[in-house]
C-alpha cells in the first residue's frame, strides 16, 4: 500500500442511510423447510446463486469452497431465525494484468422478509460483500418456494455481481434516476460501507431448482447472473455457460461434500462443516450426579437443640465445605443462625451458575439442622459476592421432582445485592493465602497475511495465581515458544499512527521465552450496586501499567454502566521487564444492555491506545450452555485513509464453552477473537477480568435463562 501525504484535511466518516430495527430482527419467524444446503459462497443458497431460506437458527457453519483459480473460506452464523451473517476469506489467482493473486475480505447480510406458506414462497433481501472491497459486492431479492417437501424452486433478482450477466436497465429506476447508475467501487480499499451503491445499476434473474434425491443426497441446478468478468477478463475462469449444477452429499449430521460444475468450463468441491452452539457435540450427563434433597421429619423445624451444643457450627461449617468440594465448589465464609444460614462459595465448576446455586441448596438440605428454614447462596468472584440468592428449604423439599419446579423454585427465589454480605461471615481457615498454578499448551493465531492466511505459534505456558486477601490477587504467566510462524510475517507495518498493534510479529519474534503478564489486582465493592476493579504490572504482551474499572450493575437491571481509566507503556519487544518509550492515556465509558433471548449490546466510547478517540459497538448473541458468537466494530476519528486498509477496526468473537466438547461440566472456555486485519486504529488495552462479564452471569436475568439446569 502506498502512503498517502501524512497532513491531510480532516474528513468524516461516511454512515449507513438505512439500518434495520432491532426490533425487526427479532421478529418470530415460522417453521420452513428443513433441506437448505450452502453454495459456493458458504451461504445458504444453490450452487453459486442465493435462496430465501435460512439455515436453523444459532447454526454456526464453516465451509471451504474451491474452484478454478478461485478458493473461498466463510463463516456463517444464523444471528435469528430471519438474519444471518457471513464472513468471507477468498483467494484469486490470476486476478490483475500481472497475474497476481487478489486476497479478498468480505461480509454478507441476509434477511428473510416473508415465512414460507402452503400458498406464497418465503422470500428474503440480502446484502454480499457491503463491507470489503467490492470485488464480490451484490445486492438480491430472492424467493423460494416447496413444490413438495422434497423438491424446492427459486427465482430472484440481483444487483451488482449478480445482475451482471444478461442484465437490463433497473427497474428501480421508475423510482428515482439515481438507480439507473452503479458507482465504481475501488478494490484495493475496502472497509468502508458504500450504501450509496445498494442496488444500483443493471439488474438480472437467477434462479434454480434443489432436489432432496434421498436424506442424504440434494441435487442443484441453477440458471446464474454472475459473469465473472474480472475473472473472465485475466484468464482464471472461462465462462462458457450461464448453468451451473451441483450435488450436497450429508456425510454426517455436521459435515457435508458439495461437488459442482460451473459455467460449462470447470469442477469445484466445497466441504461444509456445521455446528449449533445450542446443541453440544457429545452427549451430557458425564459429570456427577448431585446429591439428593434431604427431606426433614415432620414437626422437626421446631427442634431447636443443637443451637446449644458446643462445637456445632464448626462441624456444620467441615462437612459443608467436604461436600461442596466434591462437588466442584469451595466454601469461602459461613453465617449460621437458629432459622437461616448466609453460605459464601466459589464456583469453580459450572458454567451455567444456576447450577451451582441448586446444588449447594441441596447440600444444605443434607447438612443443615432442620430448624434452618432460609438458604441464602452468595457465589464470590476475584473475593467479591456478586449476588445473594434466598431460597426456602421447604420449596426445595416440595419442588425437586415436580415437572415444573425449576420455573416454580425460580419464581419463588429472591435474588438481592449482595453488598455487605461478608459482615459477620466466619472464613473457613486455609483459604488464604492461596497458591494455584498450572502448566500447558497453549497456541496463538494470526490471522489474513496474503503471505500465509493462518499462522500458528505454539508453546507451553506455565501459569500460576496468589490470592493474598479476598479480592487481592497477584496472577502471572510465562509463555515459552516452541513451534510457529507469527514471527516470519515480514510486512513491515507502514502505519501512520503510533503502532500499538500493528508489531505484533515483532512480538512474536522476539519473544520466544515471554512474561505474558504480572499483575496485582484489586476487586472490591464500594456499595450498593457497584463493582470495582484496580489492576497494576505488566497487564498484556504488549503493555504494561495501571488499570482501574467501576461498574454499576443492579442485580435486577438489564443495563449496566461503566468507566475505565488505564495509564498504558509500550512493552520491549522480547517481553521481559523492559519498556519502550511509548506512553498513553486511555479510557472509556462503557454501557451494557442485555436485550433478552441471549442478545447482549455493549457500546464502548473514548480513547483508544493510538491515542484516537471514538467508539466500539458490540452485539453478541449468548446461550445458556457457555457459547457466544459476536461481531464488534469501532469507529475513531482517524480518517480511512490513516487507518489504513479496511478503513476502520471489526471482527468477531467466539467464546466456546469445554463442556459443549467434553459432555461434562466444566467451567473452562476457550475464547478467539478474529480480525480481518489488525491496525493501530481503535486498539484497545488487555486487561483481564474485566467486571461486567463475571458480575452478569449471577444477576436475575442471566440466572433465568439458565435456570433450567437449577436441578441437575
Amino acid at each position: 500500500m502506498t502512503h498517502k501525504p501524512s497532513v491531510k484535511p480532516a474528513s468524516r466518516r461516511r454512515t449507513p442511510r438505512a439500518m434495520i430495527g432491532a426490533g425487526l430482527l427479532l421478529l418470530p419467524a415460522a417453521a420452513q423447510t428443513e433441506g437448505y444446503s450452502y453454495s459456493t459462497y458458504g451461504t445458504v443458497g444453490l450452487v453459486d446463486m442465493p435462496t430465501a431460506q435460512s439455515a436453523e437458527d444459532a447454526e454456526l457453519t464453516a465451509t471451504y469452497s474451491q474452484f478454478a483459480n478461485t478458493a473461498r473460506t466463510t463463516l456463517s452464523f444464523q444471528i435469528t431465525p430471519r438474519l444471518s451473517g457471513s464472513f468471507r476469506y477468498s483467494k484469486i489467482d490470476d486476478f490483475s494484468a500481472g497475474g497476481g493473486a487478489l486476497f479478498d475480505r468480505s461480509f454478507d447480510l441476509r434477511y428473510r422478509l416473508v415465512d414460507e406458506t402452503s400458498r406464497r414462497p418465503a422470500i428474503a433481501v440480502g446484502l454480499q460483500d457491503f463491507i470489503g472491497t467490492g470485488v464480490y459486492s451484490a445486492e438480491y431479492i430472492v424467493a423460494t418456494k416447496s413444490v413438495t417437501p422434497r423438491l424446492t424452486f427459486t427465482g430472484g433478482i440481483g444487483w451488482g455481481r449478480l445482475g451482471s450477466y444478461k442484465g437490463f436497465s433497473n427497474p428501480l429506476g421508475v423510482i428515482d434516476d439515481r438507480f439507473d447508475t452503479r458507482p465504481d467501487r475501488d478494490f484495493g480499499r475496502g472497509g468502508e460501507i458504500e450504501a450509496t451503491g445498494w442496488f444500483r445499476g443493471d439488474a438480472a434473474l437467477f434462479g434454480g431448482v434443489a432436489w432432496q434425491a434421498t436424506d442424504k443426497l440434494t441435487l442443484k441446478a441453477e440458471y446464474s447472473s454472475d459473469d465473472y468478468g474480472n475473472e473472465t477478463r485475466y484468464g482464471s475462469l472461462e465462462h462458457k455457460s450461464p448453468f451451473n449444477f451441483g450435488l450436497d452429499y450429508q456425510i454426517r449430521d455436521n459435515i457435508h461434500l458439495q461437488a459442482y460444475y460451473l459455467y460449462g468450463s470447470t469442477f469445484g468441491f466445497s466441504l461444509n462443516l456445521r455446528n449449533n452452539p445450542r446443541h453440544p457435540l457429545v452427549n451430557g450427563g458425564r459429570g456427577p450426579a448431585p446429591l439428593p434433597v434431604e427431606r426433614r421429619a415432620p414437626g422437626a423445624a421446631s427442634d431447636l437443640g443443637w443451637t446449644q451444643a458446643v462445637g456445632v457450627q464448626s462441624s456444620l461449617r467441615e462437612q459443608t465445605g467436604t461436600l461442596l468440594a466434591s462437588d466442584g465448589m469451595v466454601l469461602e465464609a459461613m453465617k449460621i443462625s437458629p432459622n437461616a444460614v448466609t453460605i459464601h462459595i466459589r464456583n469453580e465448576r459450572y458454567l451455567a451458575r444456576s447450577e451451582a446455586i441448586g446444588r449447594t441448596a441441596r447440600i444444605l438440605t443434607q447438612v443443615m439442622p432442620a430448624s434452618v428454614e432460609t438458604f441464602t447462596v452468595v457465589p464470590l468472584e476475584n473475593g467479591i459476592p456478586l449476588s445473594a440468592t434466598r431460597l426456602h428449604r421447604s420449596d426445595i423439599e416440595n419442588l425437586e421432582h415436580e415437572a415444573d419446579g425449576s420455573w416454580r423454585a425460580y419464581a419463588r427465589a429472591d435474588i438481592q445485592d449482595a453488598a455487605g454480605s461478608l459482615n459477620g461471615a466466619t472464613y473457613l481457615d486455609g483459604h488464604y493465602p492461596k497458591l494455584t498454578w498450572s502448566v500447558g499448551p497453549y497456541f496463538n493465531a494470526g490471522y489474513f497475511d496474503p503471505d500465509e492466511p493462518i499462522r500458528i505459534d505454539t508453546g507451553i505456558r506455565l501459569q500460576g495465581r496468589y490470592d493474598i486477601a479476598p479480592g487481592w490477587i497477584v496472577s502471572g504467566s510465562i509463555e515459552q515458544r516452541l513451534a510457529g510462524n507469527i514471527g516470519d510475517a515480514d510486512r513491515g507495518a507502514n502505519s501512520v499512527l503510533p503502532k500499538v498493534r500493528s508489531e505484533t510479529s515483532i512480538y512474536a519474534r522476539e519473544g520466544d521465552t515471554a512474561l505474558e503478564h504480572l499483575t496485582l489486582a484489586h476487586y472490591f465493592r464500594p456499595s450498593k450496586d457497584l463493582y470495582g476493579r484496580a489492576t497494576a504490572g505488566y497487564l498484556e504482551s504488549q503493555f504494561g501499567g495501571v488499570s482501574s474499572e467501576l461498574l454499576w450493575k443492579p442485580v435486577a437491571s438489564r443495563l449496566a454502566l461503566g468507566a475505565e481509566v488505564n495509564y498504558a507503556v509500550q512493552r520491549e519487544f522480547d517481553q521481559r521487564f523492559g519498556f519502550r518509550d511509548y506512553e498513553i492515556a486511555t479510557g472509556h465509558l462503557s454501557a451494557y444492555y442485555d436485550f433478552g433471548n441471549g442478545y447482549l449490546g455493549q457500546i464502548d466510547a473514548g480513547r483508544y491506545l493510538a491515542g484516537d478517540y471514538g467508539a466500539t459497538f458490540t452485539l453478541d448473541r449468548v446461550f445458556a450452555n457457555g457459547w457466544s458468537v459476536g461481531a464488534y466494530a469501532t469507529f475513531t476519528d482517524v480518517s480511512f485513509d490513516d487507518f489504513g486498509e479496511g478503513s476502520f477496526d471489526k471482527g468477531l468473537r467466539f467464546t466456546v464453552p469445554l463442556s459443549h466438547v467434553l459432555g461434562q461440566p466444566s467451567d473452562k472456555t476457550y475464547k478467539a477473537v478474529i480480525q480481518p486485519l489488525t491496525r493501530d486504529g481503535g486498539a484497545r488495552l488487555k486487561v483481564r477480568n474485566r467486571l461486567y462479564e463475571s458480575v452478569r452471569s449471577y444477576h436475575t436475568p442471566e440466572l433465568k435463562d439458565s435456570w433450567g439446569r437449577f436441578w441437575r
